[in-house]
């Protein structure tokens, strides 16, 4: 009797024992998913942090090239045609503004020069005449018509005078050294500007017609990038914004520029708009037509 219920208790006990050993197992599986759980969504928020999800802005690269404000660009164009006689440049050479770049042999130069300064001297003695013919009728020693014919003479080659000077002017010709050193005998392309020669098309002995192009002047000097802008990155775009961008060719070595100005007009091709900006940080190694790569500083303030 003892024995069965040594037995019955020993069986009993055994039940407990497997059922807390199920429980025990079943709350560390439990505890263990929990943590694992949360070890995955601790990663994925911080995963997370660092996308768009978060709200932080990831700066847009912008490609663009190097190139010059067109008042900072001068064609070098004939006003009168003519054929080359020299040229004094090279193309990269730097220039002067005023500097004599070529000169162009053209009969008709010298006939204009000629015309005016005889316009001028006949203004000067018909001016003289006049206001002795004003004097003499005054007096009533000469005819209203003479006076009045005397004045018309005179107004005339005045006229045609003011029409040789402003000819000789659009040509580039300076009028008084025109008195001190008289006729030139070939006509001289001066620099309106100073920078680099670029872009020559001429050489000695060409012709070249009224209107048609013997170089480019370029000053460098205050470059501008001329970036690319998609439609959807136009709201981050304003005038005044900074920006820092790379140069093709010239490593990592970051430089700083300023947004000035922002095209109106969108690019029926690709549907994008070209955004100018000033170069703050100027180096002697930039040339017109660079690959720029860009990115706006203040990105992160776009929406404030």
């Amino acid at each position: 009797m003892k024995t069965k219920i040594f037995l019955a208790s020993l069986l009993v006990v055994m039940a407990c024992s497997e059922k807390k050993g199920s429980e025990t197992t079943e709350d560390i599986t439990a505890q263990d998913t929990v943590a694992v759980a949360d070890k995955v969504a601790a990663d994925t928020v911080k995963a997370d942090a660092v996308t768009s999800a978060t709200n932080v802005a990831n700066s847009p690269t912008f490609n663009g090239v190097i190139m010059v404000s067109p008042q900072r660009m001068a064609t070098l164009s004939l006003t009168m045609g003519g054929k080359v006689h020299t040229m004094n440049v090279m193309p990269g050479k730097k220039v002067a503004r005023g500097q004599v770049v070529a000169t162009i042999d053209n009969p008709e130069f010298i006939e204009l020069q000629q015309t005016y300064l005889e316009a001028q001297a006949q203004t000067e003695y018909l001016e003289k005449e006049y206001q002795r013919q004003c004097a003499l009728g005054e007096q009533d020693a000469t005819s209203r018509k003479k006076v009045e014919q005397s004045k018309a003479e005179y107004l005339s080659m005045k006229s045609r005078l003011s029409a040789s000077t402003s000819r000789l002017k659009a040509l580039g010709v300076n009028i008084s050294s025109l008195h001190d050193k008289g006729i030139m005998a070939y006509l001289p392309v001066t620099s309106p500007i100073t920078g680099y020669v670029t872009n020559v098309t001429a050489n000695i002995g060409k012709y070249l017609d009224a209107g048609e192009p013997l170089c480019d002047v370029i000053d460098k000097s205050a470059p501008l990038l001329q970036l690319t802008v998609y439609e959807k990155d136009l709201p981050m775009m304003r005038v005044g914004r900074k920006a820092l961008f790379r140069v093709n060719g010239m490593g990592k070595k970051t430089f700083e520029a300023e947004v000035v100005s922002i095209d109106q007009s969108i690019d029926s091709k690709d549907y994008s708009v070209k955004v100018y900006a000033q170069v703050k940080t100027v180096q002697n190694e930039f040339r017109p037509g660079m690959y720029v790569r860009a990115k706006l500083l203040d990105i992160e303030n776009k929406e404030q």
